[in-house]
C-alpha cells in the first residue's frame, strides 16, 4: 500500500531525488503485464489502443504504456458495490473480463489519486505563504520546497494517467449486466417466447435456394467467386425486384411505427465500432478494416445510427427516437464454414433494414418489447413458420441486456435458420458513444424572471439503446424461395410484396 508521506516531505530541505522511490513503485505497477488486456471477448476498446512509450504521450520505440484512444463512463462504484454480481455475470457469459485485475488496479488508483490532490493541496499551501512580506531565507526555502512539490506532481500525475489508462482498458472489458428472466447456459438453454405457423408439407421433392435460384436465374455466386472471391454473389432478374421489394415494405411497414427512415453513411470510424461493442482488429473479427486508416466497413447498421447522437445532450422530451435505416452490411464471416452456410444464407456483402431505438432508461423494457413484436408481425405477414427465442446469457454479446433472436424455418436447408434479433443494450452503448438526456423539469417552469427561481431539469442520465433487424435481405429470400416453391419450379411471391413488385405474384423458371 502506498502511503501519503512517506516518500515526501513538507520542509524546504526535501530533495528532487525523493520522489523517485514513488514514482518507480508506481511505474511497476502501471507496467505490470495483463493476460486479460487484449482478450477476444473483451466488450470494447481493448484494440483501441496506442502505445505511449516516451511517458509524455507520444509514440517511441520500446515497451510501453497502452492507452485508449477513447474512455467510456464506467460507474466503478456501482461494480465495487455489486462485485459478486459481476463477478458471477462475467462467470455466466463466458466472458475473460478480469474483474480482479480491475479492482486491483481501481484501488491503486484511488490510492495515487489521494496523493496526487495532497501534493496539490501542499503546492497551493506553500503558493499562499509567500504571498506576504517574508525573510529572504524563509522565502527561499519556499521556492525550493514548491520547486520540489512541482517536480514531484508533474511525476505523479503521470503515473495517474498510465494508471487511469490501464485501469479503463480492463474494465471496457466488462459485459453488461443481464436482465433476470435470462436462461443461463449456452445457445441450447435459450426458452422459446413464441412460435408461429407450422412447416409445410410438400407433395414434391423439395429444392433448396441454390438450386432454385439457378433454374429461375436469380443470382450468379461462380461469377461472384471470380470477380471478388467467396461468399459474394449477383443478383439478377427477379431476385433484384424481391431485394428492393423487402426493402421498401419493411422501411414503409416500420416507419407506420413512427420511426424516421435512414440511409447511413456504409464506412464509419474505427473509435465508433468500438464504441458500439465490437471489436474491429480483434482475431477472428467480422469486420472489415480499412488499412492505413482508423476507418471500417459496418456489419451492421446499428453502428452509425448508434453514433448519430454520439457525444450529445438530447431533450427529454426528444425521447424516444426511432429510427429504421436502410445500409449495406459487410461481414468476414471469420470461422464460418460447412453446408449449413452456403449460397445466401452466410455472405460477406448484404443489405439489411435496422430498427433502432433512444430512450429513457425506465422505457427499456417496452420498446424491446415493441422491436420484437414488429418483427413478428413482418415475418408472419409474410406467411413464414418461425420461432421466437429468449437467448441464454452464453449466447449474448457484450452490450446486450437481453436478446430475443428469430429463427425461420428453411425447408431447401432442413434446419432453422437465424433472420433477426432484438437486443436491449440499456446504458452500455451510450456509456461509451457519450448520449446524454437531460430530464424535464419536475415542476412547471416558474414565472418568475429572477436568477434561480426557475425549477431545476436535474442532472443528465445516460440513454438507452435497442437494435433489432426489420429485414436481413438475403436471409429472407432463401425463406421465401424455399417455403414458397411450388412443384413446377416456380415460386409464389408473398403477397405483401406484390406492389413493390410491379403486381408480380409468380417467379416462373427461366429454363426447361
Amino acid at each position: 500500500m502506498l502511503t501519503c508521506g512517506r516518500f515526501i516531505s513538507s520542509s524546504a530541505a526535501t530533495s528532487t531525488a525523493s520522489f523517485f522511490p514513488f514514482r518507480t513503485l508506481t511505474r511497476s505497477l502501471v507496467r505490470r503485464p495483463a493476460p486479460h488486456l487484449l482478450s477476444s471477448a473483451s466488450a470494447a476498446a481493448a484494440t483501441a489502443v496506442e502505445l505511449d512509450t516516451n511517458g509524455d504521450g507520444s509514440a517511441g520505440g520500446g515497451a510501453g504504456v497502452v492507452r485508449p484512444q477513447w474512455k467510456a463512463a464506467i460507474d466503478f462504484k456501482w461494480i465495487r458495490d455489486n462485485r459478486d454480481a459481476v463477478a458471477d455475470n462475467i462467470r455466466t457469459r463466458n466472458s475473460t473480463a478480469n474483474l480482479d485485475l480491475v479492482f486491483e488496479l481501481y484501488d491503486q488508483y484511488l490510492t495515487l489519486q489521494k496523493e496526487v490532490e495532497r501534493l496539490r493541496a501542499e503546492r497551493n499551501a506553500v503558493a499562499n505563504k509567500m504571498k506576504g512580506k517574508l525573510d529572504p531565507s524563509v522565502r527561499q526555502a519556499l521556492v525550493e520546497e514548491g520547486k520540489n512539490l512541482k517536480e514531484g506532481l508533474i511525476a505523479l500525475e503521470e503515473d495517474l494517467v498510465q494508471l487511469t489508462d490501464k485501469l479503463q482498458l480492463e474494465a471496457q472489458s466488462i459485459p453488461n449486466t443481464t436482465h433476470p428472466d435470462v436462461p443461463v447456459g449456452g445457445e441450447e438453454s435459450s426458452v422459446l417466447r413464441k412460435e408461429v405457423g407450422s412447416q409445410r408439407s410438400f407433395n414434391f421433392a423439395i429444392k433448396d435456394h441454390l438450386q432454385l435460384g439457378k433454374e429461375l436465374d436469380l443470382f450468379d455466386f461462380d461469377a461472384a467467386a471470380e470477380v471478388s472471391g467467396s461468399k459474394f454473389y449477383y443478383l439478377k432478374n427477379e431476385a433484384v425486384l424481391l431485394e428492393m421489394a423487402l426493402v421498401n415494405w419493411a422501411i414503409s411497414e416500420v416507419s407506420k411505427k413512427g420511426f424516421t427512415p435512414l440511409i447511413t453513411p456504409e464506412i464509419v470510424r474505427s473509435s465508433v465500432v468500438e464504441k458500439c461493442g465490437f471489436q474491429p482488429r480483434a482475431k477472428n473479427t467480422q469486420v472489415y478494416s480499412i488499412e492505413d486508416s482508423d476507418q471500417c466497413l459496418i456489419g451492421t447498421a446499428e453502428i452509425p445510427v448508434g453514433g448519430i447522437h454520439m457525444d450529445s445532450i438530447l431533450a427529454e422530451s426528444a425521447l424516444p427516437l426511432k429510427y429504421v435505416a436502410y445500409s449495406h452490411c459487410f461481414r468476414t464471416e471469420a470461422g464460418a464454414a460447412g453446408a449449413a452456410t452456403r449460397g445466401l444464407y452466410r455472405v460477406h456483402q448484404f443489405s439489411k433494414v435496422e430498427m433502432f431505438i433512444f430512450c429513457r432508461p425506465e422505457e427499456s423494457g417496452k420498446w424491446h418489447e415493441e422491436l420484437i413484436t414488429i418483427e413478428e408481425d413482418l415475418y408472419a405477414s409474410l406467411g413464414l413458420h418461425f420461432k421466437t427465442l429468449d437467448m441464454a446469457t452464453g449466447d449474448l454479446g457484450a452490450p446486450a441486456y437481453r436478446k430475443f433472436d428469430i429463427e425461420a424455418w428453411m425447408p431447401g436447408l432442413e434446419r432453422y435458420g437465424e433472420i433477426s434479433s432484438a437486443s436491449n443494450c440499456t446504458d452500455y452503448q451510450s456509456r461509451r458513444l457519450g448520449i446524454r438526456y437531460r430530464p424535464s423539469p419536475s415542476e412547471p417552469p416558474s414565472t418568475s424572471t429572477k436568477k434561480g427561481k426557475g425549477a431545476a431539469s436535474g442532472p443528465t442520465q445516460f440513454v438507452h439503446t435497442l437494435n433489432a433487424t426489420a429485414v436481413a435481405v438475403p436471409r429472407l429470400i432463401v425463406c421465401i424461395l424455399e417455403n414458397f416453391q411450388q412443384g413446377d419450379g416456380s415460386i409464389v411471391v408473398p403477397e405483401p410484396l406484390r406492389p413493390y413488385m410491379g403486381g408480380l405474384e409468380l417467379l416462373s423458371p427461366k429454363f426447361k
